[in-house]
């Protein structure tokens, strides 16, 4: 019952970036919600307004001659959810930590392994290039879960993302694709003693960057998934997921090593189930 759910907007995922280097980013958003549930839990017209306090670390490597990243993502939430429970006006809040997130990417095509001067050097001289990826993104559940409530900060299990990409640029403009499925294990501590199992979502997004000038940039992207259907103690609910999402962000550079980053992501689902979102997120990112 969270925003973002399996999409991922995130332009530059596939980026050349020089092996060695170490980026950080902290980030605030802000996310107002509408969000439509099975009818058998008797919740109707809920909302959501969730605040999230976010910090990710980057690592850059080379392995096998291949550049390769490793990504860490943590964030702390706070939200407030209001609705209808069996027609009677109900609030609940949340505090506490999200699921973490562990990503590791390498590059298979392009984007070689470079350092310092010679990755300058080889950048400067690119006008027109592709790389192709491909990726694994963890999530852990090790967020705040409660096996007595409904509406939870954690998923209390994992979830598998193997991803490919493909990053072409030509001049200033990058336009990047990735194609990924989601696979979810058990939750055995589901609501009230049940056990909630659910089906892979499939998953396309892509981004469409223009660099104004080194670290400035604009871009703009778009995310569809499907499927996930669950099932709950082996019963199936005929829930399948579709949504798409569609994203604007805004980078800024202070100087060579830090930056600002504005993004809206929205949100909308296909289906009867799902939620409408719109987050506002602001973030600061520094390199060494």
């Amino acid at each position: 019952m969270q925003p973002c759910f399996a999409l991922d907007l995130e332009p530059r995922l596939w980026s050349h970036l020089p092996v060695g280097a170490n980026f950080a980013g902290f980030g605030y958003a802000y996310t107002k919600a509408d969000i439509a549930l099975d009818p058998v839990l008797l919740l109707e017209d809920v909302q959501m307004d969730l605040k999230t306090w976010a910090g990710k670390y980057i690592r850059t490597f080379e392995v096998f001659d291949r550049s390769a990243r490793i990504d860490l993502t943590q964030a702390y939430q706070q939200g407030d959810w209001t609705g209808l429970l069996n027609g009677s006006p109900a609030s609940t809040s949340r505090s506490g930590w999200s699921d973490s997130f562990v990503r590791l990417a390498v590059n298979l095509y392009g984007a070689p392994p470079l350092r310092g001067k010679e990755f300058a050097a080889y950048r400067s001289g690119v006008k027109d290039d592709t790389i192709v990826g491909m990726g694994l993104v963890v999530r852990l559940p090790t967020g705040d879960y409660m096996d007595d409530k409904l509406i939870n900060l954690g998923q209390n299990r994992f979830t598998f993302r193997p991803q490919l990409g493909i990053n072409h640029t030509r001049g200033k403009w990058t336009a990047e694709v990735t194609g990924e499925v989601a696979f979810y294990t058990d939750n055995d501590e589901f609501f009230n003693g049940n056990t909630l199992e659910q089906k892979p979502t499939y998953i396309v997004h892509g981004n469409l960057t223009h660099t104004i000038r080194p670290g400035l940039w604009v871009g703009a992207g778009v995310g569809y998934d499907y499927g996930g259907e669950s099932r709950i103690n082996g019963v199936e609910k005929d829930d399948n997921k579709q949504d798409v999402a569609w994203a604007l962000s805004l980078a800024y550079p202070f100087n060579r090593y830090s930056g600002l980053k504005l993004t809206y992501i929205g949100s909308r689902k296909l289906e009867s189930t799902g939620l409408d979102s719109d987050t506002l997120a602001a973030s600061l990112s520094l390199s060494w």
